[in-house]
């Protein structure tokens, strides 16, 4: 019996397709804190200072007092500046600062007036439908320079769903070339390795994505996997104890501790402890993605 068939530590035995991430048309206030790293409160307050747009609510005073914000992709680049900023050392004070002078510097132009969407914007809508011509209007925004990076890593989630890997590699990979710091696209290409077998590559996206976005949870438990099929416990463990850190509510924890405290027997007494406790329906980690 091989080295891999003797592993019987209950991590899946890959990261399932619901795991990759694409950019989508709205975001809940929990799928920016899952993404971003942001606390709830905060969200809530740049949102009530108006520092970031929500999505419009509905017209009835009612349902709109009931209604949780929606932040659409235009709030997404928002979020990001905010991840750039933080990333080249600022705290949230001074980036909250920075955030309230841009506002105030655009408080008196006119309001935007309404356009037409543009092929980014349609493909998002489509594919958030499930239409099929999302493809030909990411292709379109691709070809028009219009958020290519964004487009490119969508395109290949499409072709995954179509069954295409190679095709899908290709997007996820002219996704970085056109924005080497995209975070989707290197989680994308770190679970595509995993699932073709390329640990290594695998774990060089994960921990890219990491080092751009290091808030965003699930990643974590898929480099404790890889890790693990690298023969790295200790790293793994210590991925575990990041991810227990970020997703403390996560209901599934007394199967991460159970994990946590074989992996960390087994760095002192490696390859002689027994099976790990068995965990029935363990699955992977989720990403905020629906």
């Amino acid at each position: 019996m091989s080295d891999k068939e003797r592993k019987v530590l209950p991590f899946p035995a890959a990261p399932s397709k619901a795991d990759y991430q694409r950019v989508k048309s709205s975001y809940t206030v929990s799928e920016i804190q899952q993404l971003f790293g942001l606390s709830e409160r905060l969200i809530r307050r740049w949102t009530a200072q108006g520092i970031v747009q929500a999505m419009p609510t509905p017209s009835s005073t009612e349902d709109a007092e009931q209604a949780e914000p929606l932040y659409d992709f235009h709030s997404l680049t928002a979020f990001r500046r905010v991840r750039d900023l933080r990333r080249n050392g600022l705290t949230l004070k001074h980036i909250e600062a920075e955030l309230q002078g841009q506002m105030n510097l655009f408080r008196g132009e006119p309001a935007r007036v309404e356009k037409l969407l543009t092929p980014f914007e349609e493909a998002l809508s489509l594919h958030e439908r499930g239409d099929a011509k999302a493809a030909r209007c990411y292709r379109e925004a691709i070809a028009e320079g219009d958020n290519v990076a964004d487009a490119y890593c969508n395109l290949g989630i499409i072709e995954l769903e179509q069954g295409d890997s190679p095709k899908a590699l290709d997007c996820f990979t002219l996704a970085l070339k056109n924005e080497p710091r995209h975070v989707e696209a290197h989680y994308d290409l770190a679970n595509l390795y995993f699932d073709s077998g390329d640990l290594r590559l695998a774990r060089l996206h994960y921990e890219s994505a990491a080092a751009l976005e290091p808030s965003f949870s699930p990643l974590y438990y898929n480099l404790a996997l890889v890790y693990y099929e690298l023969d790295d416990l200790t790293a793994a463990s210590e991925a575990l104890h990041r991810y227990k850190e970020l997703a403390p509510e996560d209901e599934e924890m007394q199967a991460i501790d159970q994990l946590l405290t074989w992996l960390e027997q087994a760095r002192s007494i490696k390859n002689t402890l027994p099976n790990p406790p068995a965990i029935q329906n363990h699955k992977p980690k989720n990403s905020s993605r629906r």
